[in-house]
């Protein structure tokens, strides 16, 4: 393939720079590709041709008289802009490792920026054909459920550690008989020595197995297995040898080759916990959008994704969390490419006041809504939290009010008194 015909790889950065957006743009691009701090005799005008970043569009956007962040050097005016610049996918292949050294490595270091972030990625089909996505995300989920419809309503182990092995499998037998839909560990809660994973899952899944034998519905449970990779592999047999449906891991703690390592082991989803994400997306100005690194979450086999949740107790803005949400259900690369898509998971202060929001801002109900206190905390009980939460569902697919519901629905009447109305951004809600 010439250059020109070759695919490439597309980022857009959000760059303040007191020597001029062009000027670190340029070195941006030379030194994530062929260039370093000073011209080599070997790079030459061919091999820069072949495998140089390419800059493709420079949008000034402002300037201002101080930086965005402390900077090594100074001047009297920092120029802000949007820079667009692409790879040529023979640089890197279809590793998404390598993929991420080069679109967020050593970028965010360089002296000319006071200010950088990755603010999107455009993938070409190679990627989606190379790597296996998502094995089941909603539709299979909901088959591995034996068949569901609405949003799918789940909770998480509370309190987050402390509680035994046995306690745990106490409370998922409550939330089960409530009529839950799906329960996940707590990302603090893996295989510590004061409630081990494997007696754990024994525990837990005796409850769940029966449930579902009696009832002929399968709750899913999501149990945290995040650890060393052998580690890993061994905690997913030890799952499917309890019937367990469902495997959660801390996408940012085991990095992108371990879930892929947990993708290919497993016949279950992949619930992915995005634990520590706000060290890299927290401020305007330095780290990586969530609509990027979902990308390559989805790439690597997560079938569920945390997105935060609107009105959350976290300082992520309710746009920021739709542009999340609806990234996760949007397909990962362009061209010819299977969608790859996701199940977006809300949680962190979720309560009934944000399920018909929640379903507003997707369009549908392909998502699982995760409440802990707000379904725990039910002043009548886990069971009525479970019967609020799912009344909630019912009045937003219905296209009717949660007080209007709330007239023949005694739970939800309870749970709208007890939680205070969560005051989400209205603009966020805008298709």
């Amino acid at each position: 393939m010439s250059p020109t015909t070759t695919p490439r790889v597309t980022a857009i950065y959000d760059i303040q720079s007191h020597k001029g957006v062009a000027h670190a743009a340029a070195v941006l691009a030379g030194e994530q590709s062929t260039g370093t701090f000073v011209r080599l005799a070997s790079e030459t005008d061919a091999l820069r041709e072949r495998s140089a970043a390419r800059i493709e569009a420079i949008e000034i956007t402002g300037t201002s008289d101080k930086p965005a962040l402390s900077s090594r050097d100074s001047g009297p005016v920092y120029e802000r802009g949007l820079v667009t610049i692409s790879w040529p996918i023979g640089n890197f292949g279809t590793s998404l490792p390598t993929l991420m050294a080069t679109i967020a490595g050593n970028l965010f270091e360089l002296a000319e920026m006071s200010a950088v972030r990755l603010v999107d990625l455009t993938l070409p089909a190679e990627f989606a054909h190379a790597h296996p996505g998502p094995k089941f995300g909603a539709p299979g989920t909901r088959a591995a459920m034996g068949g569901h419809d609405g949003p799918v309503i789940g909770t998480i182990i509370k309190p987050s550690v402390g509680l035994s092995p046995f306690e745990t499998a106490d409370l998922v037998r409550q939330l089960a008989d409530a009529g839950i839909d799906f329960i996940k560990d707590d990302e603090l809660q893996a295989n510590g020595p004061d409630c081990p994973l494997s007696e754990r899952v024994a525990q837990v899944m005796a409850v769940l197995n029966d449930h579902a034998e009696r009832t002929g519905k399968r709750v899913l449970y999501a149990c945290n297995i995040t650890g060393e990779i052998d580690e890993m592999r061994r905690s997913l047999d030890l799952l499917e040898d309890h019937k367990a449906g469902c495997a959660m891991v801390c996408l940012k703690t085991i990095g992108l080759p371990a879930l892929r390592v947990v993708r290919n082991h497993t016949t279950m989803p992949i619930h992915g916990h995005r634990a520590g994400w706000g060290l890299l997306s927290r401020s305007p100005d330095i780290g990586i959008d969530y609509t990027v690194m979902q990308k390559l979450w989805r790439l690597a086999g997560a079938d569920h994704l945390h997105v935060n949740g609107l009105a959350s107790k976290f300082s992520e803005p309710d746009v920021s969390v739709t542009r999340s949400a609806r990234a996760v259900q949007a397909p990962v690369c362009v061209g010819d490419a299977p969608p790859m898509t996701a199940m977006p998971v809300f949680s962190s202060g979720q309560t009934v006041w944000q399920v018909g929001p929640t379903r507003t801002l997707l369009g549908n109900d392909d998502f699982i809504f995760c409440a802990g206190g707000g379904l725990l905390s039910h002043p009548d009980g886990v069971g009525a939290g479970v019967r609020a939460m799912r009344q909630a569902a019912e009045a937003a697919r219905d296209g009717v009010s949660l007080s209007e519901k709330a007239a023949d629905a005694p739970e939800l009447s309870r749970a709208i008194a007890h939680f205070s109305p969560a005051k989400v951004d209205p603009a966020a809600l805008l298709r």
